[in-house]
């Protein structure tokens, strides 16, 4: 392999060889009743499958539009129930998808990264979620960018959670296994679960999920208005306007 020229957003410079990523997406197929519960609690199920499949196809054309090597998406879930499905199936035609394993998310998560490893040539994986739909090209630029003098990379969520991370190798991702999901705490011990392993972590901007009606006007706010999840939410009383 010869030295090629840097492509910025595509990866990052190692010695004299530009090693390139794969943005990876963990993503549940929005099906009412399933999708968005703490949502749908207050809006009903089928508003809430709705606003989880703007958000799930906003964060695939942030994907389809960040320079990358490769694009995977790790799914799980019935598609054929889910909303907008045909959108979501036409969508997913520019990506590799492939099946969640695993029995918890914990599980799930370090799987996908080896799984889209595997399928990619080895390379290193940036994975996001599909609750950030106010993501944009620069973020997940500059998540492959610290992978250039650092192990991984990792953007915390305001819940406590963490709304991307990045690794060299995939199988730094295994560290997740341990991690306590969907707690106030998972993105400090996720953090401390990289470094123990004698990672060097950069942290990233911290961004809002979407779990509750109070995260929609931030998020709102910080999308596009062109964009999926703006118009959908454009009805929804967050109890603040």
């Amino acid at each position: 392999l010869g030295a090629r020229k840097r492509d910025r957003g595509v990866g990052f410079l190692a010695g004299d060889l530009v090693t390139q990523v794969c943005l990876l997406v963990v993503a549940k197929a929005p099906v009412p009743g399933l999708a968005k519960t703490r949502l749908a609690a207050t809006l009903g199920d089928q508003k809430a499958a709705e606003i989880a499949a703007a958000a799930l196809l906003d964060t695939l054309d942030v994907v389809a539009r960040t320079p990358a090597a490769a694009r995977v998406v790790a799914m799980t879930g019935d598609l054929d129930s889910a909303a907008c499905a045909d959108e979501i199936r036409s969508r997913l035609d520019a990506f590799t998808v492939l099946p969640q394993r695993g029995d918890g998310f914990a599980d799930r998560l370090a799987n996908a990264h080896l799984d889209a490893a595997a399928a990619t040539g080895g390379l290193p994986i940036i994975q996001i979620g599909m609750d950030t739909p106010q993501v944009d090209p620069d973020r997940l630029t500059r998540c492959a960018d610290a992978l250039s003098d650092h192990d991984a990379a990792l953007g915390m969520a305001l819940d406590g959670g963490w709304w991307v991370l990045g690794v060299r190798d995939a199988a730094q991702a295994d560290c997740l296994r341990s991690v306590p999901m969907s707690e106030p705490d998972t993105g400090a011990v996720t953090l401390e679960a990289l470094r123990h392993t004698h990672h060097r972590v950069a942290l990233l901007e911290e961004l809002a999920d979407v779990d509750t009606i109070a995260d929609i006007r931030g998020v709102r706010r910080a999308c596009a208005p062109q964009s999926r999840f703006w118009h959908v939410t454009a009805d929804v009383s967050t109890g603040e306007d």
